[in-house]
This record gives structure tokens, sequence and C-alpha cells, in this order.
């Protein structure tokens, strides 16, 4: 079928690129048993409720474990971690119907500030985590599975009537086993249970430091925390491998060794994650072997690999970055939008609204020259969010362009030709450090500058832990941001950009409820020839609504000093991604 191949494509296309050279003795090896990571990333949150982000997602998949996890570079085959074998129809943990799921909790783990897990545990976590639901956070994905809605609260954001009622009974404890209860089958769920939003935590600890007190009836009251507020957003008590030792925000973070861990005795005792933003200093404490691994923007590969003692692994990755074009900029306190209004000194806070302002910016992206000094042409140019590597994507989906001609007869239409008349004047930003993104802004905003003098646009970084908060916020009129697959399916990259409910799509300010009726749809129903049909019209109307602006799905080189093993290749997981437990320096 489509799907299976899809999927066994994108995973035989990892390639592990490894060039040795002549082997450091272990007496060289600087610290043995202390793994270093440089990176630009930044946390933020340690709030599994909360972490949407691939910095934070890392640190939470160490500290603490799921039910299952990914098996090796698999995306849709898993291995047990909480749980103590994966259910399947034929060992009896799923029934034919595809409506139950059973699991069996492994006995005999350990928390690591004390206490035993238990499936109590289990079923608060999750009861917890979709309870708190905040907003532009990762649980719309379990409670959509769960309870059939993908949030707690209406598009007011009201909450929706026996919401609490219906996630109390979804999951139920059985002796040592966990049900899960399902209102209709849902393919990509054991995916959804390997995210960190369904990490086990321990329920009498998380009560103690603020979380839901485990009543149904006060479950109002710890609904949609306010953001940076979260119970659990700087404090930790897993069950995984490792533990948060300390933690600098935009400096390091530091993992140590959890002696009580149930599996095997990792070979690390010591992780450190330094935040450095250069890449010249990048370079050095990779050259110098003062960083095991350091983040390597595309742009800098070949740089790295004139280096020795190294080695690399290419990995195609499910992911897309975009630039998103919010339909709804908050004017309060913005100096991104300059005066808020059409008078040549700013935009209008609903400036993208217009489809020819979108499709201008569209034409004014050069796909060739972009792929070919950003990336060296190492890159997948995506066409719409239903990505290479997932079903139903389809090869013939049009694009923009380049087309600077086009770019000005669109903006000249923009609002009655006040655009083209007035001008305006307005910031592009993107994250610190991220210098692909960082080009690709620079490379529309000159291009749309170029059209007409009275166009005025300045590009700035903002560090990530801020710029999470502040696309969330409706402040950027452009936020250019990737997605990283939760699971391997087309739902987790369609509903997220188009639906106006969607991570992305709701903070654009995007609205067409025939999208919203389409992306239901598509998971609504498990039979591939329908959902064919449904990701191929909503592919087309990528295309003709102009949403936004697809920039590239990473082909990533993974540079590590040649006495660093453990690393698995897997599609779902970015740079950021380590699996400490699996590392060693030998």
């Amino acid at each position: 079928m489509k799907t299976e191949f899809s999927l066994k494509v994108m995973v035989a296309s990892l390639i592990c690129c490894v060039c040795f050279f002549p082997l450091i003795a272990d007496a060289d090896v600087k610290n043995p048993d202390t793994f270093v990571f440089a990176s630009y990333g930044t946390v933020r949150t340690l709030d599994p409720c909360v972490a949407y982000d691939t910095v934070s997602r890392q640190r939470i998949l160490n500290i603490y474990e799921p039910l299952v996890f990914f098996d090796g570079s698999a995306t849709d085959k898993f291995v047990p971690l909480a749980a103590a074998e994966v259910p399947t129809v034929a060992n009896g943990g799923i029934t034919t119907d595809g409506k139950t799921y059973t699991f069996t909790i492994r006995k005999g783990i350990k928390f690591q500030e004390g206490g035993e897990l238990s499936p109590e545990d289990v079923v608060y976590s999750l009861k917890r985590n979709m309870i708190a639901d905040p907003d532009g956070g990762p649980m719309w994905m379990l409670l959509e599975a769960l309870t059939g809605k993908g949030s707690t609260r209406d598009k007011k954001g009201n909450i929706l009537p026996e919401i609490f009622e219906t996630i109390d009974k979804s999951i139920e404890v059985k002796g040592d086993k966990v049900i899960l209860h399902l209102p209709k089958p849902y393919p990509p769920l054991m995916g959804i249970l390997a995210y960190s939003s369904s990490v086990v935590i321990d329920k009498e600890w998380a009560v103690t430091k603020g979380c839901w007190d485990g009543k149904i009836e006060n479950a109002a009251k710890y609904n949609k925390p306010d953001p940076g507020h979260e119970p659990l957003q700087k404090i930790s008590n897993g069950s995984g491998a490792y533990r948060m030792k300390s933690w600098e925000p935009s400096n390091q973070f530091i993992f140590d060794r959890f002696d009580g861990y149930w599996g095997p005795k990792p070979a690390l005792k010591t992780a450190i994650f330094k935040y450095v933003k250069e890449w010249s200093t990048r370079k050095l404490m990779l050259q110098n072997g003062d960083a095991d691994r350091v983040m390597v923007d595309n742009p800098y590969v070949p740089e790295v690999k004139a280096m020795k003692g190294l080695k690399f692994y290419k990995v195609p990755q499910l992911s897309i970055t975009t630039a998103c074009l919010c339909q709804n900029i908050e004017t309060r306190g913005n100096s991104d939008i300059g005066s808020g209004k059409l008078d040549g000194k700013g935009i209008p806070p609903n400036f993208f609204s217009d489809i020819n302002v979108r499709k201008a910016f569209l034409h004014a992206f050069d796909r060739k020259l972009y792929a070919e000094d950003v990336f060296d042409n190492m890159v997948i140019m995506p066409t719409s969010p239903n990505i290479e590597g997932l079903a139903y994507h389809k090869e013939n989906v049009p694009v923009y362009d380049f087309d600077l001609a086009k770019s000005a007869e669109f903006m000249k239409k923009a609002w009655g030709g006040k655009v083209w008349e007035k001008g305006f004047e307005m910031v592009v930003t993107y994250n610190t450090g991220n210098e692909m993104r960082e080009a690709a802004a620079q490379m529309m905003v000159e291009n749309i500058m170029s059209l007409n003098r009275k166009f005025k646009i300045e590009t700035r970084s903002v560090d990530w832990k801020d710029y999470l908060v502040k696309y969330r916020a409706f402040m950027f009129p452009i936020f250019i941001i990737g997605w990283g697959a939760d699971y391997a399916d087309p739902h987790n990259f369609v509903y997220t950009y188009m639906h106006s409910q969607g991570v992305y799509g709701r903070y654009m300010a995007y609205q067409n409820d025939e999208i919203d009726k389409l992306c239901d749809a598509g998971i609504d129903t498990a039979n591939p020839a329908k959902r064919d049909i449904i990701y191929t019209k909503l592919q087309k109307l990528w295309y003709e609504e102009a949403i936004a602006v697809p920039l590239y799905q990473q082909i990533e080189i993974r540079a590590y000093r040649d006495y660093v093993h453990g690393y698995v290749p897997n599609p779902m997981f970015n740079q950021e991604w380590e699996n400490l437990k699996m590392m060693s320096k030998k």
C-alpha cells in the first residue's frame, strides 16, 4: 500500500555516511564519561503537557519515559519502556475493532526522587496532561485519539461540556494493567504514546508541586495554565536514565546518570548541553575536542567535513520549515508592525488576510537559489505540509515560481492598490543562530523591498525560548518555524498548518471551513483510498490559498568526534535529539 511504501522509502534512505580517520587512544579522549553538545537551541519548559519544541522534548525524553518508544530507525515500530510489552492485536493487547489498548505496566521502575512507578501513575499522567491542555501545546494529539476532540476548549476558549468526564472515562486501571478506550480507531496512537507529552510522572510528587489534584470535579481549575507558570516548568522527577543536575537558561543544561534506572546502566555519567549561538565558537569546540558534537547547519557542512577525527551521519528528516503568515497580528506593544496601519509607516494587523499579499511573498522566494546557496542542493524543497516520506504525498503539487514581476502584480492589487501606493514597514524575525532561517528571511525581505522603494522591512533574530512565546502571542507578522513529526502520518502535518485549531494554523489566524472539514475527515477514516482523495485535495488547496511559504525539508548532517558511539538515525528526530542512554565514548 502507498502508506507502507512512503514510510519504508524514508527509513531506507537513512544513510550512515561514516568517515573514519585514525582514532585517538582512550587516554586522549577528553572526559570519557561525559558527553558535550553545543547548540543554539534553548529550553522552553520541562513540563510534559506544555513542551512542544525539539529542545524541550529532548530533555524530557531523557529524564522521563513513556509507555513505548520507537524501535531504532523505525517510525512505525515500537519497543516497551514503562510498559512490559507492546500491545498488538496478535497478543491481545489491542482489540480487533482498534478501540481498546491494554498495557501491562513494568514492575520495579523507580522515580528519581523516590517511589515506584505504578499503573496509577500512568493513568494520572495521561489524564493530568489532557486536563491541563495548554494553549499551543501538544495535548491535542492524545485528546483527539482518546476523546474525539482536539481540545478541551471551544474556539472562544470556553471549556467543552463534559470533556473532563470523557477524559476520566477514557483510561482506567485494572490490576497491573492500564486500559485506553478510544471512541473510534486511531492508527497513529502508538506514535503519540511515544511522544514526550505521554511520559509517566509520579502522581504523589506532581500533586505536591501544584499539578491536578486527581479529582475530576476540580479539573477546570488546572486547565490552560498561564504560559511560563506551568507547575513543572523548571523541575523534574522522571524514571529515565538521566536526571537534571542543573539548568542555567541560555547557558547550559546538565544531565547526571540516574543510578536507580531500571534498565542497563548507561556508559555516560554526565551530559552537558551548551548554548553557543556563534558558529565560529561551535566549530572550534568540535575541532579541539571540547565538544563531542555541535549543531552544524547545512551551510557549514563543507567546513566540518574538512576536519580530521570526525564521523558523519546523513539523515533525511520527517520535518518541514515554513514562513508562516499571520492574518491577525497583535497590535498592543508590538513594534514589528510599526504604526499598525496601512499608512506607509506600518502594516495593519490583518495585512496577510489579503491573498494578494500572500501570493506576492510566495513569488518573492527563490527556491532554486536558496537550495543551491544555503544547502548546496542537499535538501528537499517541499511543496506542501504533506512532505516527502509521508503517505499520499504528491509529486505534482504546483508551487509559486520565483517571479518578481508576478510578485509586483499581486502587490499592486493588494488592499485595493493601497499597498503599492502608500508602501509599508514591518519586521521579519527568525530564531537566533539558525542561519538557514536567517537566509530565507533575508531573501524574501530583499526581494520584496526591490519591488518598491516604499516597502521597508527589517530582519531581526530572537532567542528560541522567547520566539516560542511571542509567535503564540501573535506578535510576529511572519514567523519562520519548523515542524517535526510527532508521528508519521500526514494528519500530523496537514492539521498543524491548515486547520484553524492546528498548532500553527491557529497562530496564523487562518480559517477555512472547507479545509477544517477535510482535515477532520482525513483522520476520521482509515480507508487508504478515501484518505488519498482527501489529502490530494488538501495539497491542492494549500497552493490555491497561498497559506504560507514552504522553505525546506532538511537532510541533516550530524558530525561527531570519531570516538563517540551509539547514535541511531531516525527521521523523526532532528539535530537537537540525543538518546543519552545509548551513547558512549570509547
